[in-house]
């Protein structure tokens, strides 16, 4: 089974900053640059490709960087403008954002854009509205969709599969929902935060369980490797939010030395292809 590889480009410190201290104007910094491109090193050593879901402001930022993921042959998709969830945008706002995002790296990749991923996968039975949107614009598929009840985001009860949905007005798209899977009465998911949190077995035995029956759908962001120096003065926070970011910042940053060896691990385990491949052998 040749599963699937994606990667969120976004920048954590202009997020942590915009979403937690209330610093709107908040640009990404040069820790996203660093880090994709130990990730693209990575995945040249290995020969593998991957689908780099992109936000619009990395790519005005760093253009040159979306040139380079394109020139390597991975697949350019989607991430929204600003990383701001759905439930934030109206639909016009939404519509704005995804098309400005999708010309732009059309322009710089020389790609066709053909995906997108919702930031902090914020799709869901409120928001899906969203969809019809993505299909009015071209998009052929979506995979913002997390099929479990989580404390962020998820869809309980979603389908597990890959599969084409039906839209409005006739309108359709294909649903690349993140992989998940049960231990019981919970239900967790595979790359992120879960394998930086848990140890390298759990990836391993649930990309193999998962595989049996479809690909696996393995997602990380630049961040997860960054054990840098804080950029942030952290400690000097005041008002209401100083604990929430704190506590927020303390998870986020939790075993980031790990994850370096879990990837190549991962990379050494399993077979991994972009989403745009293996489209073309399951729909």
């Amino acid at each position: 089974m040749i599963n699937i590889l994606t990667i969120d480009i976004e920048d954590y410190w202009s997020i942590l900053q915009r979403d937690w201290l209330s610093i709107p104007d908040a640009k990404p910094s040069d820790a996203v640059l660093k880090n994709t491109k130990w990730y693209l090193r990575t995945f040249s050593d290995y020969n593998v490709k991957a689908t780099f879901f992109i936000l619009g402001e990395v790519a005005q930022s760093f253009p040159q960087l979306i040139k380079e993921i394109a020139d390597e042959g991975h697949e350019i998709a989607v991430h929204g403008f600003y990383h701001r969830q759905i439930f934030k945008l109206s639909r016009d706002e939404f519509k704005k954002e995804i098309s400005d995002a999708k010309k732009l790296l059309e322009d710089l990749s020389g790609q066709q854009v053909i995906g997108h991923r919702a930031p902090a996968f914020s799709i869901n039975k409120d928001t899906q509205w969203a969809l019809e949107v993505l299909a009015e614009l071209g998009f052929v598929y979506d995979s913002s969709i997390s099929p479990m009840a989580g404390k962020r985001y998820g869809w309980p009860g979603f389908k597990k599969e890959i599969h084409r949905m039906s839209l409005v007005d006739g309108q359709s798209i294909i649903e690349v929902p993140m992989s998940t899977i049960s231990l019981g009465i919970r239900e967790l998911g595979v790359g992120g935060g879960y394998m930086r949190h848990l140890p390298y077995f759990y990836t391993k035995w649930a990309i193999g369980h998962i595989q049996k029956n479809r690909p696996a759908m393995i997602y990380m962001h630049p961040y997860e490797i960054d054990t840098d120096a804080v950029p942030l003065k952290l400690d000097t926070l005041t008002g209401q939010g100083k604990v929430a970011a704190l506590k927020f910042h303390k998870s986020q940053t939790r075993n980031r030395q790990t994850v370096k060896a879990k990837v190549n691990k991962l990379l050494s385990d399993f077979k991994f292809s972009t989403i745009k491949e293996i489209l073309k052998s399951v729909c």
